[in-house]
C-alpha cells in the first residue's frame, strides 16, 4: 500500500555551475575501438574463479558457473525458449551479470540501460524514462521470461526497478514475438531473479554513501533451512535515502525480496518467492526546463533548476508474487509451470509547467496541476516442456510451451479547484500551493488478456549445420469500460526461423527471421479495426568464443521493418460516428550493425566493449524517407574495462552517444527548429580493495569529468539535464 508522509525533506538549492553546451556533431570511435580490443592472450584467470557457484555433492541442485566476471556459461530461455547459449541464439542477446551491476554500481534498471549494447533511455522527468533499441520503444520486459506490459505515462516505476533482486539482466535485441506476444520490434528485457542455491549460510551487506546525502543500506542472506539443504532460503532488502542535484527534490527507496528454494525428490524442484519495492519521492517534476524565452532566445539554465513544488511527488510501489515447478523425466526432457502475479500502483500529486517565460521579468508560465492514482495487477500462467528426440541418427531439441495473461488497469484523475499564477518563474522557490482536489474521475479502465501457444525445434542437419525453427498462435484483446469498443486480434501467427553454421570451434555464422506484433485501435473508412502492425527483424552475423567461452565477440548486420503502421485516410469523409479513418501503410525501417566484445580479455582483466550504429526511417504522403525516433541517439558505444591485481580491482569506462534531437516550435516566431544535444561522452571509474576476504571498500566515480548534458531535449518543447559529477564510497562485508 502507498503511503505518503507530507514535507519529508526541506532542503536547499544547488549551486551547481552551469557550462553551457555546445551544439555540435562530434567524432566518434566505431568498430577500431573494439578491433583494437580483440584478445592477445588470455588464461583461465581470477575472473573466472570470482563469480563462481559451483557445488560438490549438489543433491539435485544444477550446477551453475559463471565463466567470467562479465558472460555466462549457463543456458539462456530468452530468445528461443530451448535453453541454448549465446553462442547457439541465432539474435543479438547481451547479458549484464550481477558481477558488472556491483563494479558499476548499476543499481537501477535504467543504469543497466545506460550501459547495455544497442539500447538507450532518455528521461521524460524525474520519474520516468524511455527506453528504445534499433529505432523502436521498448514496451515490455520480463521477470524470468514472462512478459509484462507497460506504458510510460502511467508509470509505476518499471524504469527504476532495483536491480539487487536479479542475478543477472538479459537483452535480445530486435523482434521477440516467439516468447514475448505483442509489442514492438526493439528489445526484450529479461530480469532473471535471485534464488536460495546455497546450502550453507553465506552472505554479504554493505553500505554505500554517495553525493547529496545519498544513502544506500544492502543485504543479501542465504541459508538452508532443512539439515540436509533440500529446502533453502534466501532475503534481499534494500532501504537507500537521499537528495538530488536538483532543487527540493529526494527520494527514499525500500525493497524486499525472500525466495524459497526446495527439492521435493531428485527430478523435481520448486520455488516460492516475493518481493517489494517502494519509491518514495519529494519535488517531482512533471515534465522539463523551457527550452525558449519568450523572445525567441534559447534559454540557459542551472543544472539544478526545476519545475517542481514542494509538494509534487510521483510515489510508486510493486509488488510481485511468484510460483515455480520443475520436473525431470529423463532423457533430457523437463517441464516447467509458472504462476506470477505482479500489483503495481502509483499515487501522483503533480504540477506541469507550460509556455515560455520573459527573459527579464521570468513572468509568461502556465501552471497545470493534476492528481492522479493508478493500479495495475496481472496474473501470468505458463508451461513449458522441452527436451532432446533423436531423428535419423542425430539428437535434435523440442521446446513446447503456453502462457496466459490478464492485466487489470484502471486510472483517476483529480481536477484542482483553482490554479494559481506562477508569478517570476526566475524566482522559482518550490512554494507553490498545493491546490483543493475535486473528486476522482476514471481516467482509464481497461483489462487486456493475451494467450498464446509456441513451439520450436532446434535440427541439427549435419555436425556443422543447425536450424532453428518455431511458430506462435497468439490470441489478444483488450476492453473496459473507458474504450469505445474491445479491440484486439485473434489467432495471429508469429513465426520464428534462424539457421547456424559452425566455422570451427570458435566461430558460428548466423542469420535469423523473426516478427513480433503490436494490436492497434485504428479504424478504416468501414469502421474496421485495422490489421496489428507487425514487426520484422531479418539478422545476419558472426559470433566468436575464446579461451573455453571466456571471451565473446559479436558482429551483427540488421534489418527491422514495421508494417501496417496506421495512416490518415485522406478521402475519407467524417461521419456522425466516425471523425477520422486510417489506412495500413508500410512503416519504420531500421537498418544498421553492432559490434560486441565482452568478456576476459586477459588474465585478471575483464572487458565490456559494443557500437551500435543504424538509421531509422518512415517514408511520408510524398515519399521520402524522413527519420523517426530521433530523441533517441542512433549511435551508441559503451566501453568498459577492469584489471585485478591481488586484493585490488580498478576499472574505468566511457557512454558514448550521438546526436539526438527533436524538432519544436520557437513561440517567438512559430518556426520549427530543432533541439539537439550533440555527441557527448561520460566517463566513469571504479576502485576496489579487498582488506580481507570478508571486507573491502570500492570507490565509484560516474560522470568523472562533470559534463553537462541534457537526459532529454525537445520533449513537450522542454528539456532536463543529467547528473553531475558523482561520487560514491561503498562498504561491504562478507558472512
Amino acid at each position: 500500500m502507498l503511503y505518503r508522509k507530507q514535507d519529508r525533506h526541506q532542503k536547499k538549492g544547488q549551486s551547481t555551475p552551469y557550462r553551457s553546451i555546445t551544439y555540435k556533431k562530434a567524432g566518434f570511435l566505431p568498430a577500431l575501438l573494439l578491433l583494437l580490443s580483440m584478445p592477445l592472450h588470455a588464461g583461465k584467470g581470477a575472473a573466472q574463479t570470482e563469480s563462481k557457484a559451483s557445488r560438490a555433492d549438489n543433491g539435485g541442485i544444477e550446477e551453475i558457473v559463471v565463466r567470467g566476471a562479465y558472460t555466462v556459461g549457463e543456458r539462456l530461455d530468452t530468445a528461443t525458449g530451448l535453453g541454448l547459449t549465446l553462442q547457439e541464439t541465432p539474435q543479438s542477446v547481451g547479458i549484464t551479470t550481477y558481477q558488472r551491476i556491483e563494479d558499476q554500481a548499476l543499481d537501477s534498471l535504467t543504469d543497466v540501460v545506460n550501459g547495455a549494447a544497442g539500447i538507450s533511455s532518455k528521461a521524460y522527468d524525474s520519474s520516468r524514462n524511455g527506453f528504445s533499441s534499433r529505432g523502436f520503444d521498448i514496451d515490455n520486459y520480463q521477470l524470468d521470461g514472462t512478459p509484462i506490459t507497460w506504458a510510460s505515462g502511467a508509470s509505476a516505476g518499471e524504469t527504476q526497478t532495483d536491480t539487487a533482486l536479479y542475478e543477472r539482466v538479459e537483452v535480445v535485441r530486435g523482434a521477440t514475438g516467439l516468447l514475448t506476444g505483442a509489442g514492438n520490434p526493439s528489445a526484450s528485457i529479461n530480469l532473471v531473479r535471485k534464488h536460495a542455491d546455497s546450502r550453507e549460510f553465506t552472505g554479504w551487506t554493505s553500505l554505500a554513501a554517495s553525493r547529496w546525502n545519498q544513502y544506500r543500506a544492502q543485504v543479501d542472506v542465504s541459508a538452508p533451512l532443512t539439515a540436509n539443504g533440500a529446502l533453502r532460503g534466501r532475503t534481499v532488502a534494500v532501504y537507500e535515502d537521499g537528495d538530488s542535484f536538483v532543487d527540493f527534490a529526494g527520494n527514499r527507496k525500500i525493497v524486499a525480496y525472500a525466495v524459497v528454494d526446495g527439492d521435493l525428490s531428485d527430478a523435481t524442484s520448486f520455488s516460492l518467492g516475493a518481493s517489494y519495492q517502494d519509491n518514495d519521492p519529494t519535488a517531482s517534476q512533471w515534465g522539463g526546463l523551457p527550452i525558449f524565452f519568450r523572445d525567441g532566445s534559447r534559454a540557459d539554465w542551472q543544472r539544478s533548476k526545476t519545475v517542481g513544488a514542494r509538494w509534487t511527488y510521483w510515489a510508486t510501489a510493486t509488488e510481485s508474487y511468484f510460483a515455480n515447478l520443475n520436473r525431470e523425466f529423463g532423457d533430457g526432457w523437463q517441464a516447467r509451470l509458472d504462476v506470477n502475479r505482479v500489483e503495481s500502483s502509483s499515487a501522483m500529486r503533480l504540477l506541469y509547467l507550460f509556455g515560455s517565460p520573459d527573459p527579464a521579468s521570468g513572468l509568461g508560465m502556465g501552471a497545470f496541476p493534476r492528481r492522479y492514482d493508478n493500479k495495475r495487477r496481472q496474473d501470468s500462467f505458463g508451461i513449458r516442456v522441452n527436451g532432446r528426440f533423436a531423428v535419423s541418427g542425430r539428437e535434435h531439441e523440442l521446446v513446447l510451451g503456453g502462457l496466459h495473461t490478464e492485466q487489470d488497469f484502471i486510472y483517476y484523475s483529480y481536477n484542482p479547484v483553482s490554479v494559481p499564477a506562477v508569478g517570476n518563474f526566475h524566482a522559482w522557490d518550490g512554494s507553490f500551493p498545493q491546490p483543493a482536489w475535486r473528486e476522482r474521475t476514471p481516467f482509464q479502465d481497461e483489462t487486456t488478456e493475451q494467450t498464446g501457444w509456441y513451439a520450436a525445434s532446434r535440427l541439427s542437419l549435419t555436425d556443422s549445420l543447425k536450424v532453428i525453427l518455431g511458430a506462435r498462435l497468439a490470441d489478444w484483446e483488450r476492453s473496459g469500460p473507458t474504450l469505445d469498443d474491445a479491440y484486439g486480434d485473434d489467432s495471429v501467427v508469429v513465426p520464428y526461423a534462424g539457421a547456424l553454421f559452425d566455422v570451427g570451434e570458435r566461430h558460428t555464422l548466423y542469420a535469423s527471421y523473426t516478427e513480433i506484433f503490436n494490436p492497434q485501435n485504428k479504424r478504416d473508412r468501414n469502421a474496421r479495426y485495422l490489421d496489428p502492425l507487425i514487426g520484422k527483424n531479418y539478422e545476419i552475423g558472426l559470433k566468436s568464443r575464446f579461451y573455453d567461452g571466456l571471451l565473446h565477440t559479436a558482429i551483427t548486420l540488421f534489418k527491422t521493418d514495421q508494417d501496417n503502421f496506421a495512416a490518415n485516410d485522406p478521402s475519407f469523409v467524417p461521419t456522425a460516428t466516425q471523425a477520422a479513418a486510417f489506412v495500413a501503410t508500410r512503416g519504420v525501417e531500421s537498418d544498421g550493425f553492432e559490434l560486441e566484445v565482452i568478456g576476459e580479455l586477459l588474465p585478471g582483466w575483464e572487458i565490456s566493449a559494443n557500437y551500435t550504429c543504424f538509421e531509422a526511417s518512415a517514408e511520408d504522403s510524398d515519399g521520402r524517407a524522413n527519420t523517426v525516433n530521433t530523441r533517441y541517439p542512433s549511435q551508441l558505444l559503451r566501453l568498459f574495462i577492469k584489471g585485478h591485481w591481488n586484493r585490488l580491482s580498478v576499472g574505468a569506462g566511457v557512454s558514448w552517444e550521438g546526436e539526438n534531437y527533436t524538432e519544436v516550435t520557437n513561440p517567438a516566431s512559430g518556426l520549427t527548429e530543432r533541439a539537439s544535444q550533440g555527441a557527448y561522452a561520460l566517463l566513469s571509474a571504479m576502485a576496489r580493495y579487498r582488506f580481507s576476504d570478508t571486507l573491502s571498500a570500492q570507490l565509484n566515480i560516474d560522470n568523472a569529468l562533470d559534463e553537462t548534458y541534457y537526459s532529454q531535449i525537445g520533449f513537450f518543447t522542454q528539456l532536463a539535464y543529467g547528473e553531475p559529477r558523482n561520487l560514491r564510497v561503498t562498504l561491504r562485508y562478507a558472512f
